[in-house]
Order: C-alpha cells, then structure tokens, then sequence
C-alpha cells in the first residue's frame, strides 16, 4: 500500500472516545495493569535467570513466554493510553505500521511457545526417567528459535499483505490498535484472498496448536492417573494445570477475534478481546506462574529476603 493511497496523515484510533466514562475507567485499569503487566513478567524473567533451581526448561520456556508477554503489552498500552488521554487521536502510518507487525509477530510467536511448553510438560510427566535426555539444551534453544522464527515470518507475510491494500483515505480505526482484523474491515477492494489467507494462518498458529495441546493432555491425564501416590498425582497436576489455565485464557479470546469472518466482527466486542489478550492475559501469566508454583515462590523469598509470598 503506497502511503499517498492510505493515510498520509496517519490513522484515527478511535479506541473508546465514544463512551467518554467508559474510556476514563479503562484509562486506569489500563495503567494498572500495565505496571503490573512490567513488574510481574520482568520479576519472573530475573527469578528465572538468578536461581539455578529454575535453570530448567520449564523456566527457560517460561522465560521466553514472559518477555514475549512484555513486549506485546508494550507494544499497544502505552500508544492506546496516550490516545485515551488526548484529543488528537491520530497515530502515525509508521507507527501504525510497524505496532501491526510487532504485534501480530508476538502474538504467532506465543501460539508456538504454549505448544513447545505443552510438549515439555508431556515429557516431564510421560517420560520422567528420560526427561533430561528429550529436553536437552539444544532442543530447548532450537524449539524457542522455532517459535520465534515462525512469529516473525508470519508477521512478514500478513503484515506485507495487509498494508498493500488501498484504504481511499479511510483512515479512522475503530479498534484500540492496529491489527490486521481491522485494516482488512477498512480497505475498499475486495478482500476476499486476504481473508483467506488470514483464516489458513489463524489454522496454522492457532487450530494445530490447540489440537497438539489437547491431545498432548490427554496423554498427559492418562500418566496421571497411573501414579499411585496421591501426593504425586497432586504435584503432577499442579505442574501442569498452571500452563493449562494460560493456554485456555489465551487461545479463548484470541481465537474469538481471528476465526470470526472479518465483516462479522462485532467491533465493541473486537475492542475488549483484543484489550483482553493483549493487557490482561499478560498479566495473569506471571500471577498464575507464581501464585501456584512452590518453587518460583521459594525464589522469590531468596530474592527478596523477609518478604513472605
């Protein structure tokens, strides 16, 4: 898309300007939870990388999964909470561009991760005895290239695609940040292979990764429920129930946002899901890492002696 037959001037993020209480209330559980969001993922990122007990790849994973979570808040909060707070609602065609490519390249990369960290929790639990042989270094490096790897050419070839369409000067964004869903909604040609195309990635990173996870869990219960020992059944399912919450939380709200057909997309609806994976989910991720993991905990209280967690 050539920037003089799009928007020279930019974009209109209209957000929520049109409920103006609304928007002030949301304009402060934004900021909560974005510095909430930096504190929570930056701490699991440091207990992670100061504790040798945590030197495993359950935890370089997770590793992975907080930075990824910081970034792609990053990448819409403070932009959605300066619109919020100003009158020129204007976002720049670079700055819309490149928010669009970061933000889909994280949000793919995530969709791989939370399979690699299902595959981890199969081999951990499936495969005890074998374990430190399946999940050896060079394996955990390769799996987090490969999900990183295919984020970022995702977001090349849908990204590129999008911005190619011609808007006729439509240039006011109904969202509460640019993503592909919406840019699509507002060119005025027919859009019918981008759609396409966006469907058959949505089945690529989000449809394989939901079904690998799933049956990944089945043979993970079945393991279970072999174990004798109810304290280890106990710790079995605290291992993995964790991931399985933040799997559900995440897949949930962003399959609702990309699997609908994009001219059925309610846009009030489209609003709050995106605001949902892009703001909250990233902040439950180390809440729900730390409140249900002994061992982050027992890190946390090395860390920072005398406080109790």
């Amino acid at each position: 898309m050539e920037q003089n037959n799009s928007s020279p001037g930019g974009f209109i993020l209209l957000g929520f300007s049109d409920k103006p209480q609304l928007e002030i209330i949301l304009f402060v559980l934004i900021l909560v939870f974005y510095i909430l969001n930096l504190v929570g993922n930056m701490t699991i990122i440091l207990v992670s990388s100061m504790d040798p007990r945590l030197h495993t790849p359950m935890y370089f994973f997770l590793t992975n999964l907080s930075f990824v979570d910081l970034c792609l808040t990053t990448t819409v909060a403070p932009q959605l909470l300066l619109t919020m707070r100003s009158k020129d609602k204007t976002m720049s065609y670079i700055g819309c561009v490149a928010q669009l490519y970061v933000a889909m390249g994280l949000g793919s990369t995530e969709c791989i991760l939370l399979v690699v960290m299902a595959y981890d929790r199969y081999a951990a639990v499936c495969r005890p005895l074998h374990y430190a042989v399946i999940m050896h270094p060079q394996l955990c490096l390769s799996l987090a290239a490969t999900a990183w790897l295919s984020g970022l050419v995702t977001s090349l070839i849908q990204c590129s695609l999008t911005i190619q369409l011609p808007m006729c000067g439509h240039n006011q964004l109904d969202h509460i940040f640019c993503e592909v869903p919406v840019l699509i909604r507002l060119a005025c040609v027919d859009t019918t292979f981008n759609e396409d195309e966006l469907f058959a990635a949505c089945v690529v990173f989000l449809v394989v990764p939901v079904s690998l996870i799933l049956i990944s869990y089945g043979y993970i219960t079945q393991a279970i429920l072999k174990i004798k020992s109810a304290t280890g059944r106990r710790k079995a399912f605290g291992t993995c129930s964790s991931h399985l919450v933040v799997v559900i939380i995440f897949y949930g709200t962003i399959t609702f946002m990309y699997l609908q057909p994009v001219k059925s997309r309610s846009k009030d609806q489209g609003k709050f899901v995106s605001l949902f994976y892009t703001v909250v989910t990233p902040l439950l991720n180390p809440l729900i890492y730390t409140l249900r993991n002994k061992d982050v905990k027992g890190a946390l209280r090395k860390l920072v002696p005398g406080k109790g967690y």
